[in-house]
């Protein structure tokens, strides 16, 4: 049964949320971004804070080494940013009008997204040159199936300490890659990929998800003392993508109707983990 749990969920966020972006991209991007990317940070927050951290504080490791491994964590993911910054920055700045929301590839463009995501999942830009286009498309590719391998290994992690915990982490990828993938598709199809061939590639570096899974489903049973560990692992993992790359694409002057609407998607998210939480326990 936790194997069967770790491949649905593991599916779920790799696979799932490709389809489920592509739906979004062509109906409700442009007009429900801020809403999708203020519920996926406030998945994210609700997550690590409410239900990963205090699972690894509640083991014998003591809090003052959970608290370095967090903020390793924090470090580690900070650093990674900026290494795919220096090596696929300028491929996306210049390669690309519009870039992708993603922990790993952030170019703080993803405004441009919200404007014109539609429009790009319906033609082709015909003056990408076909070297930075080819060279974008892998990048893209790359970055998603590295950062779906670790998704997958903390998902992974959170199902083997309870089937709650592993949905709950399910969720709150998936709230987070709904947004990234959209982002994906545009880059794809922009870089002179079919909207059919752009999904395909997507799905199958999603699949990493579930490969990335099934190695931590071998590797931690029986080796449970790891798990703290690595629920402040992911922990950091969740916290770093909700406060460096969803919460300051928030941060624009909107009206007060807008910024309640903001707060409350927020809000929503963290419910919606914690109506989920529920959910599982009362079955």
């Amino acid at each position: 049964m936790l194997l069967l749990n770790i491949v649905l969920g593991t599916l779920l966020c790799g696979v799932g949320s490709v389809l489920l972006a592509f739906v979004f991209a062509r109906a409700l991007w442009s007009r429900f971004q801020q809403h999708l990317l203020s519920l996926a940070a406030g998945a994210l927050l609700a997550t690590a804070f409410l239900h990963l951290l205090p699972e690894a504080f509640e083991s014998e490791v003591g809090a003052a080494n959970l608290f370095l491994i967090l903020l390793v964590g924090l470090i580690f993911f900070f650093l990674l940013d900026k290494a795919e910054l220096w090596h696929h920055g300028h491929e996306h700045a210049h390669g690309h009008n519009h870039t992708h929301a993603h922990a790993q590839e952030h170019e703080h463009e993803h405004e441009h997204e919200g404007d014109h995501a539609n429009q790009s999942l319906g033609h082709l830009d015909d003056r990408q040159s076909p070297e930075r286009s080819f060279a974008g498309s892998w990048s893209v590719l790359l970055g998603d199936s590295v950062h779906a391998f670790g998704d997958g290994v903390l998902v992974a992690g959170a199902f083997i300490v309870s089937p709650q915990l592993g949905w709950v982490a399910t969720l709150a990828v998936l709230a987070h890659e709904i947004p990234h993938h959209m982002g994906d598709l545009v880059v794809l199809v922009q870089g002179g990929n079919a909207q059919s061939k752009a999904i395909v590639k997507l799905a199958l570096s999603g699949f990493v998800t579930c490969v990335g899974g099934l190695l931590a489903f071998l590797l931690l049973r029986g080796h449970e003392s790891w798990m703290p560990y690595l629920l402040c692992i992911a922990s950091s993992s969740y916290i770093y993508v909700a406060l460096a790359d969803l919460i300051p694409q928030l941060q624009k002057r909107l009206s007060s109707r807008q910024t309640l609407m903001q707060i409350t998607w927020l809000f929503a998210g963290m419910a919606l983990v914690q109506l989920t939480l529920w959910a599982m326990n009362s079955v």
